[in-house]
């Protein structure tokens, strides 16, 4: 920020694990079930049951590990972390404290149109706790409902160092997160079920000062847009508190996007306030070096790297690498489609322009759902390039592929689309429009090159966009220095 302070921001991003069951016990993690229908003993936190390590949780979390370039501790454990809230049954929830699974990551991110590294301070694994389900407003609700279906699901905690300087970096970094964890199919990114969520730490500091600010946290943001205008609020709100000398206040504060501002939700706990201790009904986890890397051998490409490999190998620009790279689906989509093409650029194309504008998200999802194949995209891509329809012939087919699930050739076919570049038959077509606008013909006389491309839109629309443009732009310049 401009001004007698630099922001300094840290980001705690909780990201569910794709486990089938939950991080202590067999219970599904599914999403949308009925309330308190995916429960038992362990999740529940009844006298006498004892919680059982999810192993894939824990390999997911050395993938993740892996991919932000961490050190894995071979040796850590979970830790009990004490608080009361109707939404956790036991009153404790099981995390990781002293010793996380892994530490001393960085991710890079690009904001502002200059790359910087973010430290990853740890990524730590727990379980998640229940819902509160309020009849009406929070603070005037009837009643409220608990619903135990989330508790334990498992969770991945990753922990910036506050090393984000602005709003847009702390976005930057969530969506560099984001594709990540997609990518490896660790989780599905899904912010609106709360897959993806984070917590903000910001504070200011007099710029060029090592000493830190009092921090505020915001917590439970649920999107980029969130994340980014509740920063720019709180950034905001500090810096007049600071210069009019008011003593901020370390506090846990929550967004509300309808009035757009943060509100105060607590006074801020520190670590001593939570009581960790190494939970009792769980050994150590010790990990072999040899499963570790034996996990580093399986990771996939990642997005960082595949957008570096778009740009060489496609002929891309960093800005289409960038939208294409951010999803492993779409990704994977794009390169079929190039691949059976030959035309990186046109099908970069017409994924971004066409295909985007169509799908109901960007996310793996929606794109294995997309009626459209990459050949079937190809395919059409063959049909302008060998002159049977033009290009604006090909987005209506593009348009009823995507609606009926139909080849582009049956389409093209069966509505009698194929593209007129018979010369005697575009000629009177063209003899037409300049008898009907010998106003744009003087325009033209008289030096407007516009209307050379109003007389060429006019015989298009006459043709039903099937005529050859190349033959009317031909036709047009023989015949207009006549009229």
């Amino acid at each position: 920020m401009s001004g007698p302070y630099e922001t300094v921001i840290g980001l705690e991003v909780h990201a569910q694990l794709r486990t089938r069951t939950k991080m202590f016990c067999g219970c599904s993690t599914g999403f949308g079930a009925a309330p308190n229908t995916q429960t038992c003993p362990v999740c529940q936190g009844n006298p006498g049951s004892l919680p059982v390590i999810n192993k894939r949780a824990i390999e997911f979390g050395i993938r993740t590990a892996l991919a932000l370039g961490c050190t894995v501790n071979l040796q850590n454990r979970f830790a009990r972390k004490h608080y009361f809230y109707p939404d956790m049954p036991k009153n404790y929830q099981i995390s990781q404290y002293e010793e996380p699974l892994a530490e001393h990551g960085t991710l890079e991110v690009a904001a502002g149109g200059a790359p910087r590294v973010i430290g990853i301070q740890r990524l730590h694994l727990e379980e998640d706790v229940g819902k509160l389900v309020h009849e009406g407003e929070f603070a005037t609700a009837r009643a409220s409902h608990v619903d135990y279906n989330r508790a334990g699901v498992p969770l991945m905690e990753i922990v910036s160092k506050p090393d984000l300087r602005s709003p847009e970096e702390a976005g930057a970094y969530l969506r560099a997160l984001r594709a990540i964890v997609v990518y490896l199919g660790v989780c599905d990114g899904n912010m609106e079920e709360g897959s993806l969520r984070c917590d903000a730490n910001v504070s200011l500091r007099i710029a060029g000062s090592d000493v830190l600010g009092t921090k505020v946290e915001i917590k439970n943001l649920n999107s980029f847009r969130h994340v980014q205008h509740a920063l720019e609020y709180e950034v905001k709100r500090q810096a007049q508190a600071l210069d009019v000398g008011e003593r901020l206040t370390q506090e846990t504060r929550l967004w509300d996007p309808e009035r757009g501002r943060t509100v105060a939700m607590r006074s801020k706990e520190f670590a001593h306030d939570y009581r960790y201790f190494p939970e009792p009904d769980l050994p150590p986890l010790d990990l072999a070096a040899t499963e570790v890397e034996r996990l580093r051998g399986d990771l996939p490409e990642l997005p960082a790297a595949k957008r570096v490999r778009f740009v060489q190998a496609y002929g891309l620009s960093p800005h289409e690498a960038e939208l294409l790279g951010q999803g492993r689906g779409l990704a994977d989509y794009f390169e079929a489609a190039a691949r059976e093409s030959g035309k990186p650029k046109a099908v970069a194309n017409w994924v971004l322009n066409e295909l985007l504008r169509e799908l109901p998200g960007d996310d793996d999802a929606a794109v294995a759902a997309c009626p459209i194949t990459p050949s079937r995209l190809a395919g059409l891509l063959a049909l302008i390039d060998d002159g049977t329809i033009s290009g604006k012939i090909a987005k209506d087919v593009f348009e009823k592929m995507f609606r009926s699930g139909e080849d582009a050739r049956a389409i093209v076919g069966r509505e009698g689309l194929t593209q007129v570049a018979d010369t005697d038959t575009l000629a009177g077509v063209v003899d037409q429009v300049l008898a009907q606008h010998a106003k744009v013909v003087e325009d033209w006389r008289n030096g407007k090159k516009a209307a050379l491309g109003f007389l060429v839109g006019q015989v298009m629309k006459s043709t039903q966009g099937k005529a050859n443009p190349a033959v009317v732009n031909q036709l047009l310049g023989e015949k207009l220095p006549k009229v």
